[in-house]
């Protein structure tokens, strides 16, 4: 099953519509040529499969932050994978 992960923006590269985000210490890079609007530091992104689909508000990432850390308690994190 794949997810959408929050992530919250560290760097953009408009020139090369890509973005490094940040997902509960996990950094990685990943393609915003899906979001139409622009992008700054410190907006939050839902992602899926290396591309940002979707601007979120703050609250919205926090609280699905805090149900995939209830899915990782419950499941154990050697069994998912932030991706």
């Amino acid at each position: 099953m794949c997810l959408c992960i929050p992530a919250s923006v560290v760097s953009v590269e408009h020139e090369q519509m890509t973005a490094v985000v940040d997902t509960l210490g996990v950094e990685r890079e990943v393609s915003t040529h899906l979001i139409s609007e622009p992008i700054q530091v410190g907006d939050h992104l839902l992602i899926h499969v290396g591309f940002a689909i979707s601007k979120i508000d703050q609250q919205e990432a926090k609280e699905s932050l805090q149900t995939y850390r209830d899915l990782i308690s419950q499941v154990g994190s050697d069994e998912m994978w932030i991706g």
